[in-house]
Formats: C-alpha cells, structure tokens, sequence
C-alpha cells in the first residue's frame, strides 16, 4: 500500500503510520489505537474488509495483534467488532484526554510509550490461538490442543478476538494466500496448498472477506 509503514514494537504491537489515502482494510483479527490528526479513536476487529476514506490527514496508529488488544485497552473485542469508536468510550474522559493532548503533539512518540507500558500477558491463550490458526491449524485439533472443546473455544475466542476461532482461520488463511500471491504464487497453486477445495472457492472467500475478487485484490 502506497503512503503506508509499519514496523514491530513489541510482541504482538506494531507501529503503523498512513498518509491519509482511501484504502481498503482487510480483516486480521486485531483491535488498533488511532490518532486520526483530530482525536484518539479505537478500531474493533473487522468481520470483512473495511473502505476507508482518510480525509488526507496523516494517521498514526498501534496494531494488538495475537490477543494482546483487549488487555492493552482494557475491552472486549466482540463490543468494538466492525466499528470504530473514540477513546474516551473506552477509557475514562480524563485519560482519553490526556493522552490525546501528549498525542497531538507527538502521536510516534506517544504510542511507543504505550506499547511499552503494556505488561506481558500471564494468560497465553489468545497469543497460542492465533500462532496456532496463523499456522493454519484446525479448529477442533486446536480445541483438543487446548483440553477444551470447540463451543468453548468459541465463547473464549469472541472477548479476545471479536469472533470464533473458525471466522479467525478463515481471515488468517486469505492473508496467507494473499501473501503468497503477492509472492507471484498462481492463484490456482495458492488455492491448493492453503487447503481451498479450488480457485472458485478461494475466490469466494476473497469476495466474502475483502469484497473483491483475486485480481483486484492483488492491485490494491
């Protein structure tokens, strides 16, 4: 993406700065914390892709990914899935504020500070569920993994992630088809080897996920 960096700055956190440009989000299972020029908001998970008009205007935002979100912000997932709302309906009033005002100032600066106030998780479920699906592992081999069942995966998975384990999968699978594409892969070897029944089927799932088809996808 054209006016987009990013870079780790933490487990799970990552740094990311956009030049304010009409984008396409694509789902990935992540809660960000964003400075959009004007004020502090907090993007929830996406079921599906997302058409964002940045007005211009620079953003600056941190990315929780692996679980990480709902600890760091102190919410759960499944309240902000597909919405966008300010921090201060989040956080307090006054703490919303004050980290907007040291925002306005410098949102970098700021956002390195968070993530480094953010204390290592005791609990490793969301970080392991998301290793595990990333790696494309199934929903019912992890559950057993986990010495839990399926339904209570789920239940457990909605708080941390915005949705079950097997919508996760399948956002986590079209972002490692899409890479491997991106890599010149062919779509017809991609749908193989990330287990799709055939290409129609993969491209149904791009369609589903990112509202486009392979190709475009590819172009944005």
């Amino acid at each position: 993406m054209e006016g987009y960096r990013e870079r780790p700055v933490g487990p799970g956190m990552v740094l990311w700065a956009s030049d304010g440009g009409a984008t396409t989000i694509l789902p990935d299972g992540c809660l960000d914390l964003i400075w959009n020029g004007r004020a502090l908001v907090v993007a929830g998970p996406d079921a599906g892709a997302r058409h964002h008009d940045g007005g211009g205007a620079r953003h600056v935002g941190l990315r929780f990914s692996h679980g990480r979100g709902p600890v760091s912000l102190g919410v759960r997932a499944d309240e902000l899935r597909d919405t966008t709302v300010p921090l201060d309906g989040v956080w307090s009033e006054a703490a919303a504020r004050e980290l907007a005002e040291r925002a306005a100032e410098d949102p970098v600066r700021v956002f390195r500070d968070v993530a480094g106030g953010v204390p290592a998780s005791d609990d490793p479920f969301g970080a392991r569920v998301f290793t595990a699906l990333a790696r494309g592992a199934d929903v019912a081999g992890l559950a057993d993994a986990l010495g839990t069942t399926t339904r209570t995966l789920h239940r457990r998975c909605l708080p941390v992630f915005g949705y079950g384990p097997q919508h996760l999968g399948r956002i986590l699978r079209l972002q490692r088809a899409l890479a491997r594409a991106r890599a010149g892969t062919p779509w017809a070897e991609v749908a193989a080897v990330e287990g799709f029944a055939d290409q129609p089927h993969l491209a149904r799932e791009v369609r589903t996920l990112a509202d486009t088809t392979p190709t475009e996808l590819l172009l944005r």
